[in-house]
């Protein structure tokens, strides 16, 4: 807290928990953290289509993290993120969030009034020619035509983003919820160039965002790791960053504005990037985990053999038969190849060894199988199908359930990512 406003502190973690009984075992990792002298935020999210899958009401995820918070004893702030809202899917967030991701995917391309065009770019000549960074080696050189081609693709976002803010802020009060605007489930990256337009923009919209979530260039697959140019990627990240410096330093957006990184689980190639960076340039970082606790549920009942394995066998089963249906939501951030997907036979005969082989995202393990685990993570809808008999057994064998959950978050994810930090302030 900054007065009576809500200010999100320097390193975050969003945290996915499907079906909300895994809060503790993540507030664990966070608390390890802590013992090591990094302070990480919590914050748990759930998007409206995952919760329309599932069939549970946003107050789910906020009794979950408020009984992990009381049982841990947990002091420090933790958030509650409406993940990936809109105009239209807003209202059921509104009583039980603190953090709103607020969506303007879909708007981007869509045009904006022309007179809103040529007003930005009037109002805006200082952007115009050579922008000199701090703490980086490079400058943008910005043109009139980067102006307002960054513009026609934007501003109608940036508008909505807008609307759907002042929404949130007529029914929560201003400074009373952490607003953070995603970008980055869109077809193509945007440049740090377009970033630092599409900052002003927003503080020409008079929204006070901390976190903003581009798309970086690259593969963010759900669950595995990054493909693309890792050195490409540290040093959009580096011109990010340096951007946001810029658009606080000279348009008034909050101190503590920092970059988002959405799809963030199980990135293992860019971690030592995303370090790096922080620690060059002091800075925050909101890593967004999500769905990879899902698949601790599943890696650790199947740990547990008897009867929680042969319900892990069943939901690859089920999903293998459903694939098509699974996948089609989110073709664009998995890659799976059929060829590498084990016939549902071969894995009814596995062991609990094999099938964690399988699915436990260690690439050192000959047995790790990215497609197996990306479909997977896209499967959760199966163990909801299951009802109570996934709850039942994610209840019966929770120790070595939550052990997986929190060593998952603690060693491949805070570890590589936040350790060796100083402890934010």
């Amino acid at each position: 807290m900054a007065g009576n406003t809500l200010t999100l502190p320097k390193y975050s973690l969003g945290t996915g928990d499907r079906f909300a009984h895994q809060a503790k075992a993540q507030l664990q990792a966070c608390i390890l953290a802590a013992k090591q002298g990094v302070e990480i935020i919590p914050v748990w999210n759930k998007s409206n289509r995952e919760h329309t899958i599932i069939g549970s009401e946003p107050a789910s995820v906020r009794a979950a993290a408020e009984a992990a918070v009381k049982e841990l004893g947990w002091s420090k702030p933790y958030f509650c993120d409406a993940d990936h809202i809109t105009l239209q899917t807003v209202d059921r967030f509104l009583a039980p969030c603190d953090f709103y991701t607020i969506d303007v995917a879909d708007m981007i391309g869509q045009a904006a009034p022309i007179e809103a065009i040529e007003a930005f770019v009037n109002k805006h000549p200082e952007l115009l020619g050579k922008i000199e960074l701090s703490g980086i080696d490079e400058s943008f050189t910005i043109t009139a035509e980067d102006l307002r081609g960054t513009a026609s693709k934007f501003l109608a976002a940036v508008k909505q983003a807008g609307e759907v803010y002042r929404k949130i802020a007529a029914a929560k009060g201003e400074g009373q919820f952490i607003p953070e605007i995603s970008m980055d489930e869109t077809d193509r990256a945007q440049s740090p160039v377009e970033l630092l337009i599409i900052l002003v923009a927003i503080a020409d919209e008079g929204i006070p965002i901390q976190t903003i979530a581009p798309k970086f260039s690259g593969r963010f697959n759900k669950g595995v790791d990054y493909v693309g140019d890792v050195a490409q990627f540290e040093r959009e990240m580096q011109l990010d960053v340096a951007a946001i410096a810029y658009a606080v330093k000279h348009y008034g957006l909050p101190a503590n504005l920092k970059l988002s990184v959405h799809s963030g689980s199980d990135k293992f190639s860019i971690y030592p990037a995303i370090h790096r960076t922080m620690k060059k340039f002091d800075c925050g970082v909101h890593l967004k985990t999500a769905g990879t606790t899902w698949l601790e549920e599943i890696i650790g009942l199947a740990e547990a053999g008897g009867k929680a394995l042969a319900l892990a066998k069943d939901v690859y089963a089920d999903a293998f038969a459903h694939r098509e249906e699974l996948c089609g939501p989110y073709a664009t951030v998995i890659d799976i190849d059929p060829a590498k997907l084990p016939s549902p036979e071969a894995v009814q005969g596995w062991t609990s060894e094999q099938y964690t082989s399988a699915l436990r995202h260690v690439q050192s393990n000959p047995a790790y199988n990215a497609s197996f685990r990306q479909l997977l993570h896209v499967g959760f809808k199966i163990a909801a199908k299951k009802g109570r008999h996934y709850l039942d057994l994610l209840e019966a064998n929770e120790p070595v359930v939550a052990k997986n959950v929190t060593e998952n978050l603690y060693d491949r994810h805070i570890v590589p990512v936040f350790l060796g930090l100083a402890t934010a302030r």
